[in-house]
């Protein structure tokens, strides 16, 4: 993978690009060196009702071929379309990076099950594949209730119900039928563009995927890369989650509490399922969860980035942001990240959700959120909403609940993580009010 130092600083293209995470990137170890350059803004990708996948794959390659100087990496921190699309804006240009294929066979919930079955069928749930447009959904069902049912590729949990018995099922069938193609329609242009196995291709993105429970656990997420074939895991991130069904995040805490023999576990079947899938020369996080009582670690999901949820965690404790992890593969280089060299031993991303739809009342105006970062030392704070709206106008929220605000917080302890959030809490001015109709959209949340 190595490569010789350019005469000029490394130009590097990121799609979706944004202010919040340019101001990371542009912290990094030698940055000064980094010409960081918008391929798509956030903006671009995300403010339209659909995912301009044409567009990325038409107009993306014009762009970079169009650039006066040298392209030396191409890289993404979004999930679909971001993470989905980067090896077919990588490939005309010779860099380096995982092949079409092998994202697809992680971000294809059921061609990935397919794929984990082969190297670790005990860490798995059952789990079989769901047409929702078939005439009766149910009778191609080959598992007991409860179960999991959620598209083969969205993000955030969007479209993912909690199924307890047939009634649910069917309010969950006639929410998928009304929102899956808007994830389905544009991953199936890209899956039009690989190499997919018979099997599998008849499971397309409009499909979904039925799993049995395996979520009683404690969950923790593994971020790390595959370089050269060695798969490498550089932290492990604690996620606990809240709500009806369980799943909705409540906050990331970081490092992990898990035994360290748990964590090593993880990291061995993570490794075989990467080389299992060709993964290699990039970033991912694993999802898992471990079942203390029985001692059982089951396999969630991979994703094709690093997380930018994880990012200020990172930063806080190792002292950098995982961004260099990104960019270090996307040049060709082995990534160095610095352990516990931040200034703080643990740091959390907390989640402040609504369950119910609201009106936005109040929100926080930049220089009162400025106030309570200085005035709390490690707090970051940004704000999802905006007044005026209704929490149901919110993009891809998970099934049970409305994201409002997120606060990263860093703390010499996990008592003082929770201190601290809670001092923010007293001091955020955000109000709502109860909209004329309660709960959330039938459409949406079965019950």
């Amino acid at each position: 993978m190595a490569v010789s130092e350019p005469a000029g600083p490394w130009n590097i293209f990121v799609v979706g690009l944004d202010d919040f995470h340019l101001a990371q990137l542009q912290q990094l170890p030698g940055a000064a060196h980094y010409a960081f350059h918008p391929l798509f803004t956030r903006e671009e990708l995300k403010s339209g009702d659909r995912f301009p996948v044409r567009e990325i794959l038409e107009v993306g390659p014009r762009r970079l071929k169009a650039f006066g100087g040298r392209v030396d990496a191409v890289v993404g921190y979004w999930d679909f379309p971001v993470s989905t699309v980067l090896p077919l804006l990588r490939r005309p240009l010779g860099l380096p990076g995982p092949s079409l294929e092998a994202v697809l066979k992680c971000e294809h919930k059921y061609w990935s099950r397919v794929e984990q079955a082969r190297v670790v069928p005990e860490h798995l749930p059952q789990f079989c594949a769901v047409d929702p447009f078939a005439p009766d959904p149910l009778d191609t069902v080959t598992l007991a209730f409860p179960f999991w049912l959620k598209p083969v590729r969205s993000v955030l949990s969007y479209l993912g119900f909690l199924v307890r018995d047939a009634d649910a099922f069917h309010r969950a069938i006639a929410a998928t039928r009304g929102g899956i193609r808007r994830f389905g329609d544009p991953f199936n242009e890209i899956l039009a563009l690989a190499e997919v196995p018979e099997a599998i291709a008849s499971v397309d993105g409009n499909h979904c995927i039925a799993e049995s429970l395996i979520s009683a656990g404690r969950q923790c997420t593994l971020e790390g890369y595959s370089c050269n074939g060695d798969v490498h895991v550089y932290g492990a991130v604690d996620s606990l989650r809240e709500g009806s069904a369980g799943s909705s995040f409540s906050r990331y805490e970081y490092p992990s509490t898990l035994p360290e023999p748990v964590q090593a576990r993880m990291a061995a079947i993570a490794a075989r399922v990467i080389r299992q899938v060709g993964y290699d020369d990039a970033p991912f996080n694993i999802e898992f969860y471990w079942e203390e009582d029985s001692d059982r670690i089951w396999l969630l999901e991979i994703n094709c980035r690093i997380s930018k949820s994880h990012a200020p965690l990172f930063q806080m404790v190792d002292g950098c942001y995982h961004h260099q992890v990104m960019i270090d593969l996307a040049l060709g280089r082995k990534p160095a990240m610095p352990h516990r060299e931040g200034r703080f031993r643990c740091a959390a991303k907390f989640m402040l959700r609504r369950q119910e739809d609201a009106r936005v009342v109040r929100v926080p105006t930049d220089a009162e959120i400025a106030a309570v970062e200085a005035a709390i030392p490690g707090v970051v704070i940004q704000v999802e909403v905006s007044e005026g709206m209704r929490l149901s106008q919110l993009r891809y929220q998970d099934s049970y609940s409305y994201e409002v605000a997120v606060v990263f917080v860093g703390a010499d302890d996990h008592e003082g993580l929770a201190a601290k959030y809670r001092q923010v809490l007293a001091r955020l001015p955000l109000e709502f009010a109860a909209t004329e109709e309660s709960g959330r959209s039938p459409s949406r949340r079965p019950r």
